[in-house]
């Protein structure tokens, strides 16, 4: 069915650009993975554009569904989605999906339209005015989310859209053939802005992939198929085809196969999480994480950020976003051989595997059985009683193993784990710490712990697995205290929350319930319940009553924690 233009940018505007977006991606997904050569010639540029796309559409068709499900029940009560509904919606939504460097710069430009065309709650509509606007605080909003912005990429793509529609006169249609022009005008150029595009005879394919959005923008104003990279006509990727400036046909080597154009080896691993956090902790982030690794980009806002980075220490990187607020949807990738972090020379054999060990700070007697049961070696930390990093150390000697994995399962033992650390690697033991915060996250790491997987595989696994499990605590009141839920008083039960007292009670099951409910609220997939030696002994028949009624798909398990000091742990993953 041919597209009906939208002379003006409204709701159901946005709706038939993401459509037409998705389905330019689609087209062109194998061609940008194949031409994926910076910042890491991993081959998933499309698909990672494709699926930030993909979850944009998918919040905006949620948000008429809502309102057409509205209708439905009180017919001539809504009119639809607004305009500011909608651009709301495909930001958030690219938020929460974007995948991969692209993807999250993708998500930023999506967040800086929104903010100036949601800033009219009333309109329904933009003009080409309101969309030149839009395009030009977009281009800057992405440039200011990148750490070091660097020519040649998407954003000089962006850039030049958004000044090609700065100069357009007349309506969206006019505006956003112009932001398509110059998107193609500048991605053809990017070879001779970036060396390593050149080398490869590519465009860059981040940049290919905005041109095809931009395109689905003209196609959803005007009803035309812009032709040529992005629109209807099909890119010619490969400077044998066509030479990029300042290569000859047949003269640009590919970085794959030519050492001595390879780009210099990089990190080794990207991080991707979603963070709740406020301005001045990402502020902190920021800088914490530029002084780890590279391709830095954090995008969002109003609480809610997606963080992206490339690092040899993808554990840092977690505890780093632990430390800012409250990380999830954890995603760690290894780039493999075939990457462009790797020189192009052969990789050597590898060493033949030594054993491996966990040593983990347990805090009660039940706990550390169901620890050693997992071939964990453990050091007991009796309530009052925390372990000395001489205790770490020994027990990391004790296991006879040249690897150790520590997990201090505790916040207050971050320092004590990083001296004992620190120690062992000065015996020659390669030591990798995890920053766990309770036992809770020592299990669910330790259940996809595997000793034959690569060390690095190994812990950057264990560490997404703790970094995804939010942990809680329900516990008995000493004293009279100011906490944020309030003023508890001596004998109240609390709930605490990754830390932090969320709920104040005067029964155990009542408040392990309200704590449970708070996490679940986040989702879930499974609930860990570590029941102490002095809790009810009911609690847990009754917690695991109420996610069976109130949770469908989620599921418990139970286990005995002995003399821990809290009545209960609870962790949610």
């Amino acid at each position: 069915m041919a597209q009906v233009p939208q002379t003006f940018f409204d709701a159901l505007a946005v709706r038939a650009w993401c459509g037409l977006a998705l389905e330019a991606l689609g087209r062109a997904r194998e061609e940008i993975d194949a031409i994926n050569v910076y910042p890491v010639a991993d081959g998933d540029t499309g698909t990672n554009l494709y699926l930030t796309v993909e979850s944009a559409a998918a919040a905006v068709e949620a948000v008429f569904e809502g309102h057409e499900a509205g209708a439905a029940t009180v017919p001539g009560t809504d009119s639809g989605p607004t305009l500011a509904d909608a651009v709301r919606a495909m930001a958030h939504g690219a938020l929460i999906g974007a995948r991969g460097n692209s993807g999250t710069i993708l998500a930023q430009l999506l967040r800086g339209m929104a903010q100036v065309l949601a800033e009219d709650e009333a309109a329904p509509h933009a003009d080409g005015p309101g969309l030149r606007q839009a395009l030009r605080h977009a281009a800057d909003s992405a440039r200011r989310a990148v750490a070091h912005p660097v020519e040649g990429t998407v954003l000089t793509v962006a850039a030049a859209a958004a000044e090609a529609a700065a100069g357009a006169e007349g309506d969206c249609g006019a505006v956003a053939r112009a932001a398509h022009e110059g998107a193609r005008t500048a991605l053809a150029a990017t070879p001779g802005q970036l060396a390593v595009l050149r080398r490869a005879g590519v465009v860059d394919a981040g940049g290919r992939g905005l041109v095809a959005v931009l395109a689905a923008l003209v196609q959803t104003l005007t009803g035309e198929t812009p032709g040529g990279p992005g629109g209807g006509g099909r890119a010619v990727p490969r400077a044998s085809a066509e030479p990029a400036p300042g290569c000859g046909a047949g003269e640009c080597a590919d970085p794959a196969t030519d050492p001595e154009r390879a780009p210099a080896a990089g990190p080794a691993f990207e991080v991707i999480y979603l963070l709740e956090a406020d301005d001045d902790a990402v502020a902190r982030l920021r800088r914490r994480l530029d002084g780890l690794g590279d391709s830095l980009v954090v995008v969002g806002g109003d609480g809610l950020w997606n963080v992206h980075v490339h690092v040899d220490d993808a554990g840092a990187a977690v505890e780093a976003g632990v430390e800012a607020g409250r990380p999830h949807r954890i995603r760690i990738t290894h780039f493999g051989a075939a990457d462009v972090h790797t020189t192009g020379a052969e990789r050597p054999a590898l060493p033949e595997r030594p054993r491996r060990a966990v040593v983990a700070v347990v805090p009660g007697e039940g706990l550390a059985g169901l620890y050693a049961e997992a071939g964990a070696t453990t050091v007991l930390a009796r309530p009052g009683e925390p372990p000395a990093s001489g205790e770490l150390v020994q027990a990391a000697r004790r296991s006879g193993a040249r690897e150790v994995v520590l997990l201090p399962n505790d916040a207050d033992l971050r320092h004590t784990a990083a001296a004992a650390a620190d120690q062992a690697r000065a015996e020659g033991l390669r030591v990798a710490l995890i920053p766990t915060r309770s036992a809770v996250q020592g299990i669910a790491a330790l259940a996809v712990h595997e000793p034959e997987r690569r060390f690095d595989e190994d812990v950057v696994s264990m560490t997404s697995a703790a970094g995804a499990t939010r942990y809680a605590e329900v516990t008995i009141a000493e004293r009279q205290s100011w906490t944020m839920a309030g003023i508890c008083q001596a004998g109240d039960v609390l709930g605490l929350i990754d830390g932090d007292v969320a709920v104040i009670g005067q029964e155990v099951a009542a408040t392990a319930t309200a704590v449970l409910d708070r996490m679940l609220a986040a989702g879930g997939e499974m609930v860990t319940l570590v029941l102490g030696d002095e809790a009810p002994e009911t609690v847990a028949a009754h917690l695991e009553a109420r996610v069976r009624e109130g949770y469908l798909a989620v599921d418990t398990v139970v286990y005995r924690g002995g003399r821990q000091g809290a009545l209960l742990l609870i962790g949610v993953e």
